[in-house]
């Protein structure tokens, strides 16, 4: 296999009916980047400003999202004043997925279905159903 060394470039790169297999990307931009008909097996995306992504008509079972956010206190890049923009997903099968140390504060699950649903060890507080208080539906319940 070709090497192609690019290095301190700009550069447009056009590959089509391609195999890029074992590729290493380090301080690239990327901005605008399409990608259509794409096998990433097994890709690692780390250190990424990912804003305005977005993925349709993917498979990502066995996904792993993790330290997504904003940059903590002692990164270089952490600026106080900037909050993270609200990620949205729709028409997904998050069946069998998990959200495990996530702040979740002020989302919204519209329409969906959370048959089999299990919240465990939360705060819940000003979390509602359908209008109603979470914390006032476990009092009644608990009377």
């Amino acid at each position: 296999m070709d090497i192609i060394d690019l290095k301190q470039t700009k550069k447009k790169i056009i590959a089509s009916d391609a195999m890029l297999e074992d590729s290493t990307f380090n301080q690239v931009c990327l901005n605008r980047v399409q990608m259509d008909d794409i096998s990433m097996v097994d890709a690692r995306i780390a250190n990424a400003n990912l804003t305005n992504l977005k993925i349709e008509d993917a498979q990502l079972g066995g996904a792993y999202f993790h330290n997504i956010g904003m940059p903590p206190q002692g990164h270089p890049n952490y600026d106080p004043d900037k909050k993270q923009g609200g990620l949205k997903f729709k028409d997904c099968n998050l069946q069998d997925s998990e959200i495990i140390d996530c702040n979740i504060s002020s989302m919204s699950i519209i329409d969906s279905s959370l048959i089999g649903l299990a919240i465990t060890d939360c705060n819940t507080t000003g979390m509602t159903i359908n209008g109603i208080l979470v914390d006032d539906l476990l009092k009644a319940y608990q009377k």
